[in-house]
């Protein structure tokens, strides 16, 4: 089921039914979709792991869509992949932390605009948010500043794991008859009698039809079937991670009250038991390696602490940033060309991690519409993905458990081994710190890395050549 060592022949090459180009949350979540829709679905992705572009850097948090522009398509997307991950997260071994959501207004300007988003929660559906006094949000939220002046309480939203839901996702579609192709770069294609044959890195794919959910990518392979219709705009977030002892400062998500831009700073829980603050919104041209910098993260760092002056006292466990793919305009850009044998599923920005799995419904949808009806799988396979939150035990809390490597994290060698064999295993380091959280605490793999080095090389050809280099993050 996994990517084959060497490109076959052009005479040898299938013809899927359906190939999708992106390996991130999105195209995961299609991936899912299409392959227990009973359709020979390929997922091929550039990188040699998934989840290696915009998809590695997000906050982690399941929006309710409360504050999503009424009508739109992200709204559905949002509400329904929100209903979709509280159905089958279980199923799955995936957890879910509901640890609701304080809108949290800090200027009159801020508590001007409660009750406009108040309305559009309501008419969006999500009937249970409501205003908060200053004193009820202080109640609820002791260590926020004294100068709050009121807010919207927000129950649905929780956190979840950032990456092992998509995991999950693309391996179930694995375990039921999908095919995974990574460390192939779509370079081109052309479509013949009814079949596009697309160029990539390990050589010919052919497929009936076509999705590119390629993220930051996505205009150029946009060009493969058209002039596209929309142009990625990167807009970079920098994230400071502090330390699991600043996690007792906010038992809810601490949002801030939106502007046309951006929906601002956030203070809140990770399924991994740190304190995330962030993220910016900054435009850049880069679409692959996103920088931090000092100034913003001082930045971000001082808003925090103007929002719970005790992080002032607490210790910076990380530094990241990650790209966001968005466009000229507000909405995901899906369309379907019929035509063509081509599905657009682009400008997916912060909403992506809830909305993927509503994303996938809805393409769905327009694929049966447009192409062809489909055969559910009647049992599909469900695997179990291991547990990696802080929430619920892990394995080196169980009797006759291995070795720990990763102190920080608590991460057991037979995790890193687990994580590295399998049906989808682990493509680079980045990837296995996805799938075990090793080397990601606060000596950021100081004391860790030999050893996990070490177990890693079998499986990783070209690791020790990448040790002094620059190595996936």
């Amino acid at each position: 089921m996994s990517e084959p060592a060497y490109a076959p022949p052009v005479s040898e090459v299938p013809i899927h039914d359906v190939a999708i180009i992106g390996g991130g949350v999105v195209g995961c979540a299609l991936f899912r979709a299409f392959a227990l829709a009973g359709l020979d679905t390929l997922l091929i992705e550039r990188d040699a792991d998934l989840l290696a572009g915009a998809s590695k850097a997000n906050s982690a948090i399941l929006h309710t869509g409360f504050d999503a522009p009424p009508g739109s398509l992200e709204h559905r997307c949002v509400v329904a992949g929100h209903a979709a991950y509280t159905a089958l997260h279980e199923r799955l071994g995936l957890k879910l932390l509901p640890t609701t959501a304080i809108l949290a207004a800090w200027t009159e300007a801020d508590l001007e605009k409660l009750p406009g988003i108040l309305a559009t929660a309501h008419q969006n559906g999500v009937h249970d948010v409501r205003a908060l006094t200053a004193d009820e949000v202080r109640a609820r939220e002791p260590h926020l500043a004294p100068d709050v002046k009121g807010g919207l309480l927000v129950p649905g939203e929780g956190v979840i794991d950032p990456w092992s839901a998509p995991h999950a996702y693309a391996l179930q579609a694995l375990l039921n008859g999908g095919a995974l192709l990574r460390g192939a770069n779509v370079t081109g294609g052309e479509r013949e009698g009814g079949v596009w044959r697309l160029a990539t890195s390990k050589g010919e794919r052919r497929a009936r039809v076509v999705i590119n959910a390629a993220g930051l990518q996505g205009d150029i392979v946009e060009a493969i079937a058209r002039p596209s219709p929309f142009e990625i705009r990167p807009r970079k977030g920098q994230f400071v991670v502090m330390d699991k002892t600043a996690a007792r400062l906010a038992s809810a998500i601490i949002l801030p009250v939106p502007n046309e831009r951006t929906k601002g700073v956030v203070i809140c829980r990770t399924a991994f038991g740190n304190l995330l603050v962030g993220p910016t919104a900054e435009e850049t041209p880069e679409r692959v390696i996103p920088t931090v910098e000092q100034e913003m993260l001082e930045g971000l760092l001082a808003q925090g602490r103007r929002m719970i002056p005790a992080l002032a006292d607490e210790p910076v466990t990380a530094l990241y940033a990650g790209l966001r793919p968005a466009t000229q305009f507000k909405d995901y850009q899906v369309e379907a060309i019929a035509d063509q044998g081509w599905i657009t599923v682009g400008g997916i920005r912060s909403t992506g991690l809830t909305g993927s799995l509503g994303i996938a419904d809805h393409v769905l949808g327009l694929y049966e519409e447009r192409f062809g009806a489909l055969k559910p799988i009647a049992e599909p396979v469900w695997p179990m993905m291991p547990n990696l939150t802080e929430e619920f035990p892990r394995p080196w809390q169980e009797d006759g458990r291995s070795s720990i490597v990763c102190h920080c994290e608590m991460v057991t060698e037979a995790e890193i081994r687990a994580a590295l064999t399998g049906p989808m295993p682990a493509g680079n380091i980045g990837g296995l710190k996805r799938r075990t959280r090793c080397m990601m605490g606060r000596c950021q793999g100081f004391y860790c890395t030999r050893r996990v080095m070490e177990i890693a090389a079998p499986a990783l050809p070209g690791l020790v050549a990448k040790i002094g280099g620059h190595a996936d993050a």
